[in-house]
């Protein structure tokens, strides 16, 4: 209704009204998370944990423990694992096959592009040592040929495919421990790239007024023709519209799309796991029929091609308001970075990526492609559009982790006290920024969200600190206190325990 000084405001009191005195606590807008995977992330949470297994055999033991209490014949999944948190082996189903006998397993590797799987999975799936390689994947096989449960990319499908939907009521369960954990990090919207048959759930939540966060849902850009003749939902609490698709994988599995080798397998150059030609259709058909379209890209190949596509695409439909959206955006070619601007494409990236894989990163690419991985300042000097997200479960849903991410750099061994690439860090208000106002432009809504103004939604965040004041993890924790979407309160700190950082 309005926003001025406590005298201007009394003026709105009446004998109904309940004022709440912030205190010293810092006020932000509600953070918009731009790329969550909704329905993967809250069934994370009901699954095994295993992005902080730190050794080989806390991994094993976790997914034992876990086993333990299944019953035959009931999947393993998510599990979200990092390999390089206990030197870089990749694990194998025989690490795990005597614990999860009758009980497939199918567990991702945190960025979703690997998964590994025990032999019953493999069975079920019928793979074995004579299965022929899958056109934009692989099946890793040891030296006699038998396969070692590492599945990337398109061979992740065989496995995956295999894996029973998720009834309608589990689904519920998912979105419902989702939504919770979400609020709780102070984040009350979300555009959800996850495109797993939530929809339908997420329909009924907000006709039961049980949806308390905002959902912007997207659907795979292959099925483009089909969100046409989808009901068409754009309300304040949940919208379609949105076409997500893939054009390579990700860093660490090694299916990144690079235009040179990496540097640690001189005869890869990662995976480009879309037809450029089919891709190219679609979008443009899609564009045509003003459907909004996003579509993940890592490597500098595969971010390079894109443009390419989104350049054609708007030479071919002409110029309109159509926000296109590159996910990721994560390492670019030093010529393409002025593109975005001049096309008018959102970098829509996720900051916690940065100091997770600035681990890493350089052994797989070299000294000289890490200048421009997660180049946040030379995008905002080139006047490019930019917006953060999670990209949760791979990583945490918390926009303050983000943002301490994007201004300091410092990574999560402790390793880069004056952050990693320290030309590419960012104060805290171009990050804010980010979470908040770009992140609203991205999904068409900033008139009603993104900021704190008269006639927009009552989304906001109590923080225990001066956001402003985020240098180092060595300083006081901040803290989500509250979260309101609507001017109602739907989290208080009392209710929750907050995260550690590095989990």
């Amino acid at each position: 209704m309005a926003i001025s000084s406590s005298e201007e405001i009394k003026k709105f009191k009446r004998s109904y009204t309940q004022i709440i005195d912030a205190e010293v606590n810092f006020i932000t807008p509600g953070f918009i998370d731009s790329h969550v995977h909704l329905l993967m992330g809250g069934n994370s949470l009901l699954n095994v944990q295993l992005r902080d297994a730190n050794t080989k055999e806390e991994f094993i033991n976790r997914i034992a423990s876990f086993s333990k209490d299944l019953k035959p014949n009931q999947w393993i999944v998510e599990g979200n694992w990092d390999h390089t948190l206990w030197g870089g082996e990749l694990p194998s189903k025989d690490w795990i096959d005597k614990f999860t006998k009758e009980k497939p397993v199918a567990l991702y590797r945190m960025d979703g592009h690997m998964i590994l799987a025990n032999s019953t999975a493999l069975k079920i799936a019928g793979i074995d040592s004579n299965t022929p390689q899958v056109k934009n994947g692989e099946i890793v096989k040891n030296s006699d040929g038998t396969p070692t449960g590492i599945l990337k990319s398109e061979a992740m499908y065989l496995v995956l495919n295999k894996i029973p939907s998720l009834t309608n009521s589990q689904k519920e369960k998912a979105i419902k421990s989702a939504q919770k954990y979400l609020l709780s990090n102070g984040v009350t919207s979300i555009h959800d790239v996850d495109s797993l048959g939530g929809f339908k759930v997420l329909k009924k939540m907000y006709a039961n007024n049980e949806l308390n966060i905002r959902v912007y849902s997207a659907d795979p850009l292959y099925r483009w023709k089909a969100l046409l003749n989808k009901e068409k939902i754009n309300t304040k609490w949940l919208k379609n519209g949105l076409l997500k698709g893939f054009i390579d994988g990700s860093l660490g599995s090694h299916s990144a799309a690079f235009k040179e080798p990496y540097a640690d397998k001189p005869e890869d150059r990662g995976i480009l796991t879309a037809n450029i030609d089919s891709l190219k259709t679609w979008i443009t058909k899609a564009d045509h029929k003003n459907l909004q379209i996003t579509v993940h890209a890592i490597g500098d190949k595969a971010n390079n091609t894109l443009l390419n596509t989104y350049e054609t695409v708007i030479q071919s439909n002409g110029h309109k308001d159509r926000r296109f959206r590159i996910e990721h955006a994560q390492h670019l070619d030093k010529n393409d970075i002025s593109r975005f601007s001049d096309l008018n494409i959102i970098a829509s990236m996720q900051p916690y990526h940065a100091i997770d894989d600035g681990r890493w990163a350089e052994d797989l690419i070299g000294k000289e492609r890490v200048k421009t991985t997660y180049a946040f300042k030379s995008l905002i000097e080139a006047n490019t559009t930019l917006v953060f997200g999670s990209d949760w479960p791979v990583a945490p849903a918390s926009p303050l982790y983000g943002i301490y991410a994007a201004v300091t750099r410092e990574t999560l061994d402790d390793k880069n006290a004056n952050g990693w690439i320290p030309k590419q860090k960012i104060n805290v208000e171009q990050a804010l920024l980010a979470y908040t106002k770009n992140a609203a432009y991205s999904s068409f809504d900033e008139k009603i969200k993104g900021t704190l103004e008269e006639g927009k939604l009552a989304d906001f965040v109590f923080l225990s600190e001066d956001l402003t004041k985020i240098k180092s993890k060595k300083n006081k924790e901040f803290k989500v206190l509250k979260t309101y979407v609507g001017g109602k309160m739907v989290f208080s700190r009392n209710e929750v325990k907050h995260n550690d950082l590095k989990n």
